[in-house]
């Protein structure tokens, strides 16, 4: 999304030259330009603009003055013609500083600055990640089962038995089989009995409604066939 910009600036040459230079710059959007900050003070809220390219010697309001009075997430270039306005510029945390008369190049510096500046603090933070591991307490130990090794669960009053690839015997642990669904992430874990919870990327065969581990045959009970079936409908040819 281009950045919503704005010019403040009591010249009228000085103006135009601002607005030419944002017109040429494809990451720039300008939403107004002003002979005054007072006429640009409301607009800067309701616009939403981001980025201001504020002269500091103005009549009525100072660029320095007004920079004090827009929100916080508004950033500021300010344009002068005075050096020795630069230390004060940086003080109010001005992103840049340009001296007039200003060209294009180092306008466009100074607007690749605020581009970079809004790319790393406004990208949305990334979602946590879902741990890939679990673990569960078994003979008094605490034992750490990969979640993609997990082949199916079954629930045995207090107890369940976690079934793992490559282990000759599923691992015993003291919890309940609603406590183990609401850890699971789902998909790819699937509740599909009572006692059951399956995951579903390492279902390989069905027979006659049931699943098929080996030996061992998995209902799939009626309070949970609908999601089963819908399941197998989308991963059916």
């Amino acid at each position: 999304m281009p950045i919503k910009c704005a010019i403040i600036d009591d010249e009228p040459l000085a103006r135009d030259l601002l607005e030419s230079y944002v017109n040429r710059t494809p990451f720039l959007s300008l939403e107004g330009k002003y002979s005054s900050a007072i006429t640009a003070l409301k607009d800067v809220g309701e616009k939403q603009i981001r980025l201001l390219f504020l002269d500091i010697q103005m009549p009525d309001m100072n660029g320095m003055e007004f920079s004090r009075l827009i929100p916080p997430e508004t950033r500021i270039i300010f344009t002068t013609a005075f050096q020795q306005y630069a230390v004060d510029g940086f003080r109010v945390n001005a992103l840049d500083y340009l001296m007039k008369p200003i060209n294009y190049s180092e306008f466009l510096r100074s607007a690749n600055k605020a581009l970079e500046w809004f790319r790393l603090t406004c990208q949305t933070p990334a979602e946590p990640t879902q741990p890939d591991f679990i673990y569960v307490k078994s003979d008094y130990k605490l034992v750490q089962i990969r979640l993609n090794d997990i082949l199916y669960i079954e629930g045995l009053k207090d107890y369940l038995k976690i079934y793992v690839e490559d282990r000759p015997r599923p691992i015993l642990s003291l919890i309940s089989m609603k406590a183990m669904e609401e850890r699971l992430p789902s998909p790819p874990f699937m509740r599909v009995h009572r006692s059951f919870i399956v995951h579903t990327a390492k279902v390989k065969t069905l027979d006659k409604g049931q699943i098929l581990f080996g030996n061992c045959r998995i209902p799939v009970s009626d309070s949970y066939k609908n999601d089963f079936l819908q399941f197998l409908g989308e991963h059916t040819l």
